[in-house]
């Protein structure tokens, strides 16, 4: 159900994901924020192909006021969809915990990837093993410029 003048949101299909994503929108991002120990934010992008709404949880890092994300598709051969779409459109909209604000998001630069690496292994190691066993070199993104729109629940 979308509201007037909004454009409806589609989560995941996959059951896991979606109720991950089910419980930190319901909860006002009370809960589903910390999963299985590790941080997640909610990023929406518009479909690079549909214009579509698509959210999806993603483990997070923080380097100042900047929000990090590792395209790492589990390690698979090819990025992830929400990369592709960020890529192709930008602007993006992110709920970490309770805030809710559009963003930009970015690759890093290799040197900034170099020196910002370290900061998302710290907070998920698999990242080095994921990178270490794909033939693509994982981008790491950066989320800039927020604007805040509202605070959740």
């Amino acid at each position: 159900m979308t509201t007037p003048g909004k454009q409806e949101i589609h989560d995941s299909p996959i059951d896991w994901v979606a109720k991950h994503i089910r419980t930190y929108v319901e909860s006002g991002g009370r809960k589903g924020h910390l999963y299985h120990g590790s941080p997640t934010l909610l990023l929406t992008t518009r479909g690079r192909k549909s214009g579509l709404l698509r959210r999806t949880p993603l483990i997070y890092g923080q380097h100042g006021d900047r929000y990090l994300l590792v395209a790492s598709n589990g390690g698979a051969s090819e990025h992830p969809a929400w990369y592709l779409n960020l890529s192709a459109h930008p602007e993006v909209t992110v709920q970490v915990g309770t805030d809710i604000f559009t963003a930009r998001g970015r690759t890093a630069t290799p040197e900034e990837k170099d020196s910002l690496w370290q900061v998302m292994t710290s907070v998920f190691p698999l990242y080095d093993r994921y990178q270490a066993a794909s033939e693509r070199d994982i981008p790491l993104v950066i989320l800039e410029g927020d604007t805040p729109l509202t605070v959740a629940g």
